[in-house]
């Protein structure tokens, strides 16, 4: 199994063969700049398998990027412009979900679209339900829904297709999230070095991994950041302050 990381601090996006002490850089990997050939901070990267590419979320650059991963592409192609992305998700239709971060809201594009629909926020930075602030990661599920890191209202909102407000799932500072094929919501709580999941209309979450781990020092979460599911049945967790990737079985 491969994993594509976000190399934020480095200004590539590296992949990474399970169990191989080095990566390979396939995007960017040119020093922080606007050229097509680099990067400058990208926050996140989804894979787009039927066109065989990688999107990218070049945030430094306020820009979302299309970048092939066909052996020898030294390049990528502006997919939107002038936007503060910061999560991207994908539908089963192709379209891409962008959080904006200036703006306080989510937006989905079709193929080719520039200026795409609102499907959370977009009422400015607020706390109501019809508000977010400063959202950051995304999940879309297969019935069209947005869960939303909504990272300075410390809370994951949930934005049903077509509605004008949003849903509280749950509270807290979190970060990366995912939602599984039942509905148990995976989310990094970053403040509280822990991973937890929640199942549907839950009052409370569970812990599933967290900083104190009896299995030894070197496997104690800090600061987790994003999250991911792996084809291999593991949870992948990215670590922000200690720059690694720690991956735990779903149970």
């Amino acid at each position: 199994m491969t994993m594509v990381v976000a190399d934020w601090g480095n200004h590539r996006i590296v992949q990474w063969k399970i169990g191989e002490k080095n990566g390979e850089i396939i995007a960017g990997g040119n020093g922080p700049g606007n050229h097509l050939n680099q990067l400058n901070c990208p926050t996140d990267v989804l894979i787009d398998k039927e066109t065989n590419s990688l999107m990218i979320c070049d945030r430094g650059n306020r820009r979302v990027l299309k970048w092939s991963r066909q052996q020898g592409t030294t390049q990528g192609e502006i997919v939107l412009e002038n936007i503060s992305c910061w999560g991207l998700a994908m539908d089963d239709q192709k379209c891409l979900y962008v959080s904006d971060i200036e703006k306080h809201e989510v937006r989905r594009y079709k193929i080719g679209d520039k200026n795409g629909t609102v499907v959370a926020g977009n009422n400015g930075r607020g706390v109501s339900l019809k508000q977010l602030n400063t959202p950051s990661y995304i999940f879309v599920d297969l019935q069209k829904n947005v869960y939303v890191s909504d990272t300075l209202n410390h809370r994951v909102v949930k934005w049903n297709k077509d509605a004008l407000e949003g849903i509280i799932v749950m509270h807290g500072f979190f970060r990366g999230l995912l939602v599984d094929r039942l509905e148990n919501i995976y989310v990094a709580d970053y403040g509280n070095h822990r991973v937890m999941r929640w199942p549907k209309d839950a009052i409370e979450g569970t812990v599933i991994a967290d900083g104190n781990e009896t299995e030894g020092e070197g496997k104690k979460l800090y600061h987790p950041w994003s999250l991911s599911f792996g084809q291999d049945g593991y949870l992948y967790i990215a670590e922000h302050t200690r720059d690694r990737i720690q991956r735990i079985p779903i149970e």
